[in-house]
This record gives structure tokens, C-alpha cells and sequence, in this order.
């Protein structure tokens, strides 16, 4: 089984909103992203971004459209970029979605599919939009999911609670950053 590493939304724009929680999110990202490398396992970044105007953004998407500067979200701005202290690698890879999935509006699954993985390793913020959403859809695609608990994070802790204990668990493996890194 070949597996990849998902980094989502970790962009300057996002983990600025969320200041405070992400010092220890970001240290555990960054053991699970030295761990993958050491492993040769594919790292792929996800972030979320527009292009100039925001064309994809319909009045009708109660989640971007009510962002109030959609410009700020540019694919070249600052804000989309992946956070400074998630260094990216040569051979990492970097996908740009159009929506809360990693495989909405970008081109994820065709990236998975040529390089012939089958399973994820999920992290990112946040746990009740993009980490829910991508495994829904790659749940219904048929990859492994596996998702780091302590490598995600979200505005509610009990969400994040209940989405970890109970929910995810029906279609992912939920475990630290700690006990993957013992199983590479």
C-alpha cells in the first residue's frame, strides 16, 4: 500500500486566524512531515486559493462568499501560501483546491492516482471542514484514511472531540502523529 501525507490548509491566512492553538500544531505537523520524509512517504500541501476575481466563488456558497476579501485569497497572495514554518521539499508536492475537500476544484486525485497511491494520512486545520470533507470524499473514492488527531485542530474543541471519537473513526483509522510515526 502506498500512502500519502496531506498537509491541508495550512496557509498563512488560516493558521493566522487560529494564532494561539497553532504553535503546538504546527511542531506536530512538522515531526509528522520529518517522519514522512525520512520515510520517502509523498507529502502533498493543500491549500486553498482564487484566482484573480474569484471567479469560482458563487453568491450561493454560504462558506466563500461570505469571506469579506475574497482578493486576500489570491492564488499568488501571501495568505494562500503554505505557512513558513512548513518547509516544503523538494519532491513535496503542492495542490490548489477551490473549495473546503482537498479533491474539490483541484486536481488531488489525479496526482494520487499517477503516483499510485491508494491511502492518506490526514492533518490540518480544520478538523470539522477540510479534514471532514476530504474524508468524505475519499472515503466514497476508496483510499485508506488514516487521520492524525493531534495534527488537526478546530475553532471547537468538542467538535474536534466528537468528529475524532466518533464519527471518523467509521471510515478512518484516528490515531497521534506518535503512534504513525511507529508503524513507518
Amino acid at each position: 500500500m502506498s500512502h500519502a501525507l496531506l498537509v491541508m490548509d495550512m496557509q498563512n491566512g488560516i493558521v493566522e486566524r487560529f494564532s494561539d492553538e497553532c504553535a503546538p500544531l504546527i511542531d506536530t505537523i512538522a515531526s509528522a512531515l520529518d517522519a514522512a520524509h525520512r520515510a520517502s512517504v509523498q507529502v502533498i500541501f493543500v491549500r486553498v486559493a482564487f484566482r484573480d476575481g474569484a471567479p469560482e466563488v458563487s453568491p450561493r456558497n454560504k462558506s466563500f462568499s461570505a469571506l469579506a476579501n475574497l482578493q486576500a485569497m489570491a492564488e499568488d497572495g501571501p495568505t494562500t501560501q503554505v505557512h513558513s514554518d512548513l518547509a516544503v521539499e523538494p519532491g513535496d508536492v503542492i495542490v490548489t483546491k477551490r473549495r473546503v475537500s482537498a479533491f474539490a476544484g483541484s486536481d488531488l486525485d489525479v496526482v494520487l492516482r499517477a503516483k499510485g497511491i491508494d491511502s492518506l494520512v490526514l492533518s490540518g486545520i480544520a478538523t470539522s471542514g477540510v479534514v471532514l470533507s476530504t474524508i468524505r470524499q475519499a472515503a466514497d473514492l476508496d483510499f485508506g484514511i488514516t487521520v492524525l488527531s493531534d495534527a488537526c485542530l478546530d475553532a471547537d474543541a468538542e467538535v474536534h472531540r466528537v468528529l475524532m471519537e466518533k464519527v471518523f473513526p467509521r471510515q478512518a483509522n484516528v490515531m497521534t502523529v506518535h503512534e504513525w510515526v511507529a508503524q513507518l
